[in-house]
């Protein structure tokens, strides 16, 4: 099921009440290659929020094109939880959004029609954080 285009099958969402820096834990700011291999992103401040941006797509793979973008709203629950919304302006969709951030990796699960259709993908860090 396609959800959004910044990591098909319900991906990312992220927005801070602060910047990633204040949350203890591990960021969720840099490069992230999903984990189906289809497409990698660059997470990074934008405005209030943090948004997903689509750095690569695989050849092949539907409705979703380099330099689309998710706008997330989402909070530290934990050093390693988030929890929040997330938009995606390219299809004008909005997102119950979960992600769970270790070293070197994350899991995002998004849901939508009041959470009856959801989804999770794993994403591999592709580059440090501080190195963006």
């Amino acid at each position: 099921m396609k959800m959004m285009s910044i990591a098909g099958p319900l991906l990312l969402a992220l927005t801070l009440g602060g910047t990633a820096a204040e949350a203890a834990g591990p960021s969720p700011l840099g490069l992230w290659a999903r984990g189906d291999g289809r497409a990698k992103v660059r997470i990074e401040p934008c405005g209030a929020a943090i948004c997903a941006i689509n750095t690569w797509i695989k050849e092949g793979t539907p409705e979703e094109k380099v330099g689309d973008k998710l706008v997330m709203n989402v909070t530290p629950v934990d050093a390693t939880h988030w929890s929040g919304t997330a938009f995606d302006p390219q299809r004008d969709r909005s997102y119950k959004m979960k992600l769970e951030i270790a070293e070197g990796r994350m899991t995002t699960s998004g849901c939508v029609l009041a959470g009856l259709l959801c989804a999770d993908m794993a994403w591999t860090r592709t580059e440090n954080a501080a190195a963006n």
